[in-house]
């Protein structure tokens, strides 16, 4: 199946956990260190979980060069430098350098969603057998993840950061010819109302399991 295989590869977008360059949004609520110990704590889950994937995994960082995969434990080799004046260029950068290099289709996650499945991963290059895009919708109206198989021009003229990403990308992928494919809503962990919505999915022992390292730095912040 398309969902296993060695022409499969996840890119993690990711930056260094240090404190007032990560999680700034929560930080306003939490303070500085506390949101970037919680986001060093998703990385490492991520990269626990991920070490068992049957694709391939890449961690593009922001900035490069800053000691992120001796940190993490990760191959030099797995890490790349993420490339691009925005976060759509990167984002299509980071697709066009993967097939390039001979894989035949990519996905992209960020590195706030601790609690993100392989199997939703494996369901996006699933999807691809039949779509040209795949995204899985974020509550804040953006996505937290984006496959394809080609280096679609999906990201211009699309408004970061704000409510109207997703849509944006699928009308821009509507007015390319492009089919597209949505997988199962889920959130990012970016504002203090995220907490609780990871709270309460780690009141869960199978989530708690998945996230040891996320529930044991959530535990520290007061609630």
């Amino acid at each position: 199946m398309a969902g296993d295989g060695e022409g499969n590869v996840l890119v993690v977008f990711a930056r260094s956990p240090e404190a007032g360059r990560v999680k700034t949004r929560l930080a306003r609520s939490v303070g500085d260190e506390v949101a970037a110990a919680l986001y060093a704590a998703f990385v490492r889950d991520l990269r626990d979980r991920f070490a068992a994937a049957p694709f391939a995994v890449r961690w593009a960082v922001a900035p490069p060069g800053d000691g992120f995969a001796e940190r993490f434990g990760l191959a030099p080799d797995t890490v790349v430098p993420q490339r691009g004046d925005d976060l759509g260029a990167r984002m299509h950068d980071s697709i066009a350098r993967m097939l390039g290099d001979g894989f035949a289709r990519c996905a992209i996650v960020g590195s706030d969603m601790p609690q993100l499945a392989l199997d939703t991963v494996r369901q996006a290059f699933v999807a691809l057998e039949h779509a040209d895009v795949v995204l899985g919708p974020a509550q804040d109206g953006g996505y937290y993840l984006i496959a394809a198989r080609a280096a679609p021009d999906v990201f211009s003229g699309v408004a970061w950061g704000t409510a109207t990403v997703l849509d944006a990308t699928l009308a821009r992928a509507a007015a390319l010819g492009l089919a597209t494919e949505l997988l199962e809503p889920g959130f990012d962990v970016d504002v203090e109302q995220d907490l609780e919505r990871l709270r309460a999915l780690l009141g869960e022992p199978r989530a708690r399991a998945a996230m040891p390292a996320t529930a044991a730095a959530l535990a520290k912040i007061p609630t």
